[in-house]
């Protein structure tokens, strides 16, 4: 009886995996994995070396210097109001503060790789603008080229005008082409039918993720935390361990779930640090998420909706997926992989209680968009709190980090090998 309610549910998986990729073709993958985005190889990338912004609340003009010119394309989004900038893959060797502050109509920046091979500077706005002009000067008497983008400020109707005219054409970068490899039985290599692990280092590139006030970002945390654990996992030889990210790259919500379903992953497992605002108080200790519909209490949901929107902080607009047609299917797979959710979470916490200091409530649930793929188990582990000192001296510790990766391979290995033996017995 399970094996034909999985086979039904990977045939209705599939369905929905070709609905969505219908809908949005722009998925990036993991490196290294079949029809996947390969990195760039090392190169002379151009370098930027200064950035300064002038100007008032009415013109403003943002200048960043280069060593040569590039191409660019800038528009406006809303929700919240910005302008993004998307470039070539950009080496910044800007300030320690830059874009803190701003001036003007801009009152902050950021930038950083946003895929491999490019870049994305966003410019967060003070009040409505239009772009009057964008473009990179050519170097002369002496001084470098530059990238030069002039504002001027608009009223709400015309700048919510200009965003109907952005939406009309897609704004995302365009994803560099997927590396073609053979169709299995094609080729030399035999077909790898170890499970697939998927371990997702949250954040990265433009999106710092949460920062402690003495600068360490969750981005860099959680990567290397990612790193050591894939290296862990795949020491057992027993498991094929794909990373979301495996440098400062950006990834968008929607597009580390489909690296999920299209490896058909046995196991997702989303990485990160959480940090409560001053007002809030002091918190600490590891926390294990699984998806719910309703968070199981106001931090959850505080978490869930911060984490939700680190598209928005790439300029990264993602329609809800799947279309209506797949609901009932989607509920079916849901069902099921919501039990193996829970299952794997307590595994964890069992293993992570014995060498992990844990939150007084280490089990939450909440609508974490990078949990939604209906078919494959999943959980998000937030290692601690940036904003505490003690959790912060642990999360930066090499010993703490060998430690920790340690008990979330055991539990990876332990609720895998147990389902594994309960499938094999359900096909006997």
């Amino acid at each position: 009886m399970a094996s034909r309610a999985n086979h039904y549910l990977s045939w209705g998986v599939a369905v929905l995996a070709g609905i969505a990729l219908a809908c949005d073709g722009s998925a990036s993958f993991a490196a290294g994995e079949p029809g996947v985005v390969q990195p760039l190889a090392a190169e002379n990338f151009p370098v930027a070396s200064d950035v300064r912004v002038a100007g008032d609340n009415k013109q403003t003009r943002f200048v960043l210097d280069l060593d040569r010119k590039i191409d660019l394309r800038a528009f406006v989004l809303g929700n919240p109001d910005r302008v993004v900038i998307d470039v070539p893959q950009v080496t910044f060797k800007l300030g320690e503060n830059a874009g803190q502050s701003g001036r003007g109509l801009i009152k902050a920046f950021r930038y950083g790789l946003v895929m491999p091979g490019g870049s994305r500077l966003v410019l967060d706005l003070a009040g409505p603008a239009r772009i009057e002009k964008a473009y990179v000067l050519d170097g002369a008497n002496g001084q470098p080229p530059r990238l030069i983008v002039e504002l001027a400020a608009t009223d709400r109707a015309t700048f919510v005008k200009s965003l109907a005219r952005e939406t009309a054409a897609d704004p995302r970068p365009e994803t560099p082409p997927a590396t073609v490899t053979a169709e299995a039985g094609q080729g030399t290599e035999p077909l790898d039918t170890r499970p697939v692990v998927v371990i997702d280092p949250g954040h990265g590139g433009i999106d710092n993720g949460t920062q402690a006030a003495s600068g360490e970002t969750e981005k860099a945390i959680v990567l290397a935390f990612g790193l050591a654990l894939r290296d862990r996992i795949a020491e057992s030889g027993k498991y094929r361990v794909v990373l979301t990210r495996d440098d400062d790259t950006f990834i968008p919500l929607g597009d580390r779930v489909k690296i999920a379903r299209a490896g058909n992953a046995a196991l997702f497992v989303s990485i990160h640090a959480d940090a409560l605002p001053r007002r809030e108080g002091d918190a600490q200790g590891a926390t294990i998420y699984t998806l719910s519909d309703k968070a199981s209490d106001a931090e959850a949901e505080r978490l869930a909706e911060s984490e939700n929107k680190a598209d928005a902080i790439g300029g990264v607009n993602l329609t809800e997926e799947p279309t209506e047609v797949a609901d009932i299917l989607i509920d079916l797979a849901q069902r099921e992989t919501r039990t193996f959710s829970n299952r794997f979470a307590h595994a964890l916490m069992g293993e992570m209680k014995n060498t992990v200091r844990m939150h007084k409530h280490p089990l939450k649930s909440a609508g974490f968009k990078v949990l939604k793929a209906p078919d494959v188990p999943s959980a998000l582990i937030e290692l601690g709190y940036v904003s505490n000192k003690d959790d912060l001296k642990l999360l930066t510790s090499e010993s703490w980090r060998s430690r920790s990766v340690l008990a979330v391979a055991q539990a990876i290995d332990a609720f895998l090998t147990k389902r594994v033996v309960s499938v094999g017995a359900s096909k006997n």
